[in-house]
């Protein structure tokens, strides 16, 4: 069953204001994860047309395309294990995962159906990418693997991670020469899979406990990292393999999924304190400004679209609210609620060719919003 709202648009800055509420970092994002209490979200008031039209001519170089409107439309997944971390090449097929069932399964978009195929027993697959020649790399976040499933052939193979400092391969991505790049988190440390040679190369992170969650290719090469139990991000050169720690203007940020955009700036939602942050890393600045659900927003779902604008996911507030942010003017323009609820929505991928942001909730359901 599909699931379509045609959402709330919002055009000038949004300042919700809520409640304050302390809440750490949940201990293990891949366990049965203990988050916060979800608020019931009033949505802001929709604009009135003088406002509306005022906003409209202080957003320099924009065009009717855009507006914040946008369409959000949902599958319901047919099995248990909370289905997430969606890819797809053409947005016609889309990859998913079963985290907590241990299966990987494909959608196909024009029918609605979808077909599961399971891994080995726990195997707990947290993410996974699809390679162009379609095969299917996933993370063995349970079990201490990255695999590759073969789309022609059915069959696994199995790349071992070093129990002892990757324990928990956590969210894959591809950089320019087709190798792998993953965090590992509870493990503390950031690993390179030479695609070729299936060799694995780890990369302890300096600080305890800096649980290196998102992780993104910058358009120079250099891999950046969200150190989701520190105020710290991290980058590695990818020639001498070595990774510095960048620390964020307050200390009791939690950044936990980035994105970049083609300036090379990293962006990052801080789950603890709800604020949109950009790292320069050519001043060595940051820069925040505080999301439409204040400390209640629990950032968690990131992505850039094409346009580089920001896009990401309120999970403190129920239903989740989809929000869009344009560094151009530095205003949040766009909140939409998810139709299924969300529960939680954890990643996304945008896809260039056609606008698109797929993601997976907590609610059973893979996603796709129309931002372009």
């Amino acid at each position: 069953m599909r699931h379509t709202l045609t959402p709330l648009a919002v055009l000038a800055s949004l300042a919700l204001m809520a409640c304050s509420q302390d809440a750490p970092a949940p201990a293990d994002d891949d366990a049965a994860e203990s988050m916060p209490e979800s608020r019931s979200a009033e949505y802001p008031a929709p604009v009135e047309p003088a406002a509306e039209e005022a906003a409209s001519e202080q957003a320099a170089g924009e065009d009717e395309a855009a507006t914040a409107s946008i369409d959000i439309e949902e599958w319901e997944v047919p099995w248990e294990g909370r289905p997430r971390d969606p890819y797809t090449l053409d947005g016609q097929t889309v990859w998913f995962v079963g985290q907590q069932n241990s299966y990987i399964a494909r959608l196909d978009v024009a029918s609605g159906e979808m077909e599961r195929i399971d891994l080995r027993e726990g195997a707990g697959p947290h993410n996974l990418i699809v390679a162009p020649d379609g095969d299917v790399w996933y993370a063995g976040n349970r079990d201490a693997h990255i695999g590759r499933y073969d789309v022609e052939t059915g069959e696994f193979e199995i790349i071992d991670t070093p129990a002892d400092t990757a324990r928990d391969p956590h969210t894959l991505v591809w950089d320019a020469n087709g190798n792998i790049w993953f965090s590992s988190q509870q493990a503390n440390s950031v690993g390179f899979l030479d695609v070729s040679e299936r060799t694995v190369q780890i990369l302890p992170v300096p600080t305890e406990g800096a649980r290196p969650y998102g992780i993104k290719i910058a358009p120079d090469g250099t891999v950046w990292v969200a150190l989701f139990g520190t105020y710290k991000l991290a980058s590695i050169d990818p020639q001498t393999m070595t990774l510095t720690e960048h620390d964020l203007p307050r200390e009791d940020s939690r950044p936990r999924r980035i994105g970049i955009t083609s300036d090379g700036r990293i962006w990052y939602g801080d789950y603890n304190g709800g604020y949109l942050g950009v790292y320069d890393p050519q001043s060595a600045s940051a820069t925040e400004w505080e999301m439409p659900s204040g400390e209640n927003a629990r950032p968690y779902a990131l992505a850039v679209d094409g346009r580089d604008r920001i896009w990401f996911v309120e999970t403190g507030v129920d239903p989740n609210w989809f929000v869009g942010f344009d560094p151009a003017s530095e205003s949040f323009f766009s909140v939409t609620a998810v139709p299924s609820g969300g529960g939680v929505v954890r990643h996304m991928q945008y896809l260039p060719q056609t606008g698109e942001i797929w993601f997976g909730s907590d609610m059973g359901t893979i996603g796709r919003a129309q931002v372009e």
